[in-house]
């Protein structure tokens, strides 16, 4: 009776364990490819938060001067690709073993670090995103699906915690990284970053094998219809569609916040209060004063999660999934409003933190939710599932950005719209308001839109952009993303309260 009795006890009432017990449960595959993994983002992440600039700043020297909706479109196809063929490929690396997944998809990104550093048109340019998208795609349920194996109930939530925590180690070196070799030239960052993932080839030759306990005799079909028949729950689907609205509008700190923070944040007066800061971390350029460079600045999301999800992630270690991530894409959606809201860069890192702390309660617990909702020998496969809302959210996101921004939120464009609107430089000459046409009807082109609008009224760099702040209002552009994390946190609420009555999903 007695010995019934301890086997029936809930697990919230067994003991917890210490962090430093829980952490010697994990085994060295998952140290392994936490640090495989931590090479990759690095190289990653130092190319990702200096590209918005590269692509589509219209001021950037050496920059590849594309317009707003070139760069939503490239950064949507590579969403897409990224997260969406990591649904059918998790399957493929159950199947046919990690490490040669992990193999190959370290040579895709190498090819594509190369070509992005030396294309220079729309579709060279593209096509280099689309093998490092691809490589990326391929690289996840290899090491992912490890980490589900090499991890259970008792340690998922530190694991992945831990996971999450050397994956912006590796994140929070790129960006700095990114802009040092910036100085030397945009090529530099690309080859850089080449170099940094081939250092993975040397991890692989420690790498054991992991079995993922999936059916090894099943033929390739035979996977691709496994991957789609699973992923008909309703319940699923929901989720994934939930988590999509989330993704769309957190990825903005990444994919437009470069961009907004370029043209409208002033932190000329944050750098002469802080002497301390290292010259390579420095815009010496920026017309309105010495800048901190903005990788730098959006930098502190990856500062407070290497500084405070390890313990964060101990703290919430007992909370179930789904309320943490509720209360997650709370914070979030409050940190757009606040850092897109103002010119000051300390409100904007107010937002950065607000960012960061929805960003530990939602990004690890997401990932814990599908590894212990997946069924047995499917670790990979619903691993792969989790990118969908990602790749849906970010290429849904990139579109929006690209258009709301390229029209009411750039600064190139409005100062396009005030030489139009405002002024007697096209005296004579009606506009019908199409923002495409702008260049052609003005005469100037975006790279000298601004110069030219602060000739024509006389002002400084730091008077004119504020002119066109107040004039056309560009945080706006903020409200339609947050309005979407709105309807997510709604729906979450409800999908919680429902979940409640089906136990594989309660967790």
């Amino acid at each position: 009776m007695t010995d019934e009795l301890v086997t029936d006890l809930p697990a919230a009432a067994a003991p917890k364990a210490s962090f430093f017990a829980t952490v010697k449960t994990l085994p060295r595959s998952f140290w392994m490819c936490c640090t495989m993994e931590m090479w990759e983002r690095l190289a990653y992440y130092g190319v990702r938060m200096v590209m918005p600039i590269y692509i589509a700043q219209a001021d950037e020297p050496g920059g590849l001067h594309f317009s707003q909706a070139q760069k939503g479109s490239i950064y949507g196809i590579w969403a897409l690709i990224q997260s969406l063929l990591p649904v059918v490929t998790g399957g493929y690396a159950d199947r046919y073993g990690y490490k040669r997944t992990i193999f190959v998809t370290i040579w895709l990104k190498i090819a594509g670090y190369l070509l992005m550093a030396t294309q220079h048109s729309y579709a060279g340019f593209l096509t280099g995103v689309v093998l490092l998208a691809t490589g990326t795609a391929l690289f996840k349920p290899g090491i992912q699906g490890t980490l589900a194996q090499a991890t259970d109930k008792r340690n998922s939530s530190v694991g992945w915690g831990l996971f999450y925590w050397l994956v912006n180690v590796g994140a929070a070196i790129g960006p700095p990284l990114a802009g040092y070799l910036h100085v030397m030239g945009w090529s530099w960052v690309f080859h850089g970053c080449a170099a940094i993932v081939s250092l993975n080839f040397f991890m692989l030759f420690t790498y054991e094998e992991v079995d993922s306990g999936a059916d090894k005799e099943a033929n390739a079909w035979k996977v691709f219809k496994d991957t789609l028949a699973n992923i008909r729950d309703a319940r699923l689907i929901t989720v994934i569609l939930l988590l999509s609205g989330f993704w769309l509008m957190m990825y903005q700190l990444w994919d437009l916040m470069p961009n907004f923070y370029k043209d409208w944040i002033n932190s000329a007066d944050f750098v002469s209060r802080n002497g301390w800061i290292p010259q390579s971390w420095l815009d010496l350029k920026d017309t309105r004063g010495v800048q901190l460079k903005q990788e730098n600045a959006l930098n502190l999301n990856s500062v407070c999660i290497v500084l405070f999800l390890v313990p964060f992630s101990y703290l919430v270690a007992r909370v179930k999934v789904l309320p943490a991530m509720t209360a997650g894409i709370v914070v979030a959606t409050a940190s757009i409003l606040v850092a897109g809201r103002s010119q000051s860069i300390y409100v904007l890192f107010l937002g950065v933190l607000l960012f960061s702390l929805g960003e530990m309660l939602t990004g690890p617990k997401k990932v814990e939710y599908f590894a212990l909702i997946a069924p047995p020998g499917k670790k990979g496969l619903y691993l792969g599932y989790i990118n969908i809302p990602v790749g849906i959210g970010q290429a849904l996101g990139a579109q929006m950005a690209g258009a709301l921004y390229g029209t009411r939120g750039e600064k190139a464009i409005l100062a396009l719209r005030y030489l139009a609107e405002k002024t007697d430089y096209v005296k004579g000459k009606a506009w019908d308001g199409d923002v495409g046409a702008l260049e052609a009807h003005v005469g100037v082109t975006r790279p000298d839109s601004f110069k030219t609008l602060q000739g024509v009224l006389g002002k400084s760099a730091a008077e004119t952009t504020e002119i066109l702040w107040q004039t056309y209002h560009p945080y706006q552009i903020w409200y339609a993303f947050a309005a979407i994390g709105f309807a997510s946190l709604v729906g979450m609420l409800i999908f919680t309260q429902r979940s409640k009555r089906w136990k594989d999903l309660d967790v």
